[in-house]
């Protein structure tokens, strides 16, 4: 299962992805920061706590994550290995 190795906060609400494969690419949050329960995202200064999780999620905190196989569908336009199971 391919899972992010690297995250890091950019402007505008992006984040740059790194996964163990080698893709790599930004998945923009701008849309979503600051509605529903992204609505924490709207803190920049927590916005950029992003970090992988323990179970390779990419997070913020226990209660605020996206799914790191829909991250790399987006980035690589192919589907990861966990959606073929």
């Amino acid at each position: 299962m391919v899972r992010p190795s690297k995250v890091e906060a950019l402007s505008g609400y992006r984040i740059h992805l790194t996964y163990s494969d080698g893709t790599e690419g930004i998945i923009d949050l701008s849309r979503d920061a600051g509605r529903g329960v992204f609505a924490p995202l709207a803190d920049e200064a927590f916005f950029r706590t992003v970090h992988i999780g323990r179970y390779g999620q990419i997070a913020w905190s226990d209660d605020l994550e996206i799914c790191p196989d829909s991250a790399y569908e987006e980035i690589s336009g192919k589907p990861s290995e966990a959606s073929h199971a």
